[in-house]
């Protein structure tokens, strides 16, 4: 559809350039992620490699006992492709202490005890490799609230975060992801045969269809109705993205002082660099 068109040319120049300018910004010269064998997390790194080059960027696989083999298969044919340096780190140890300590859990909170022991890593290995963590998260799922605080939301910064899912697919063909990546269902690999619509209960490109209507278009109810839209996902989806807003801003900070951090002492990340 028009509206979810990208100039992947542009785009790909505009974010290596972010990633290059950001990152030397903070005073790092390095970047460190993630790489899960999926979608996102393999054209972020493609675009890092562009902009960094191969030395300064480091890959860290984080399998678990119950994620798909194929993941992590997929994950270390991208980094070999690139000719990363990269980490191996099992997480089912971490994973296994909190399962002993809070064994009453769901499975959606051991996902959130998986995301969160990644993250954990990730910034370990950012200290000893003096990266920044690169976050990977696509604007569809930030909308959507499918991410874990303290997990995978957590990051220095994240280029991905203004395009939606249907448009980092796009990006991936331009940069020449490998086409089994591009075709994979979505999936935080959590559990055998978990897929992130599945649990959504639509998909991406159905999401990403009304969220550029809703969120850049500022479509109206009226609209969105008239675009074909039925009562139950208008209803569906809002609720999300409303419920979901704290997970897109900073910690709620009480206004006490004359300039309080957040509401009246705002400045860029990179104030006084």
């Amino acid at each position: 559809m028009k509206e979810l068109d990208v100039n992947t040319d542009l785009t790909r120049r505009l974010l290596t350039q972010f990633i290059r300018e950001h990152t030397h910004k903070q005073g790092f010269e390095r970047v460190v992620l993630g790489l899960s064998g999926g979608l996102d997390s393999s054209v972020c790194v493609y675009l890092a490699v562009e902009a960094l080059g191969k030395d300064d960027v480091v890959g860290v696989f984080l399998p678990h006992q119950q994620s798909d083999p194929n993941s992590l298969k997929d994950a270390q044919s991208v980094a070999m492709k690139l000719g990363l340096h990269t980490w191996l780190i099992d997480i089912t140890p971490m994973v296994k202490v909190y399962e002993d300590a809070f064994p009453q859990m769901n499975r959606v909170q051991l996902g959130n005890i998986m995301a969160r022991c990644r993250m954990t890593v990730l910034y370990q290995i950012s200290a000893l490799e003096e990266a920044l963590v690169l976050g990977t998260s696509n604007k569809s799922e930030l909308l959507l609230g499918y991410g874990t605080l303290h997990g995978d939301l957590a990051c220095a910064f994240d280029p991905l975060g203004d395009l939606y899912k249907t448009q980092v697919r796009s990006l991936a063909q331009a940069l020449g992801v490998p086409k089994s990546i591009q075709e994979k269902t979505p999936s935080a690999d959590l559990w055998e045969g978990q897929s992130d619509e599945g649990e959504l209960g639509f998909t991406y490109a159905e999401a990403d269809r009304f969220l550029v209507r809703w969120i850049d278009g500022r479509y109206n109810r009226d609209e969105l109705l008239a675009e074909g839209f039925s009562p139950d996902f208008i209803d569906c989806i809002m609720k999300r993205v409303t419920d979901n807003q704290f997970k897109r801003t900073l910690p709620v900070i009480p206004k006490l002082s004359n300039r309080t951090i957040g509401a009246d002492f705002l400045y860029p990340r990179d104030w006084m660099k």
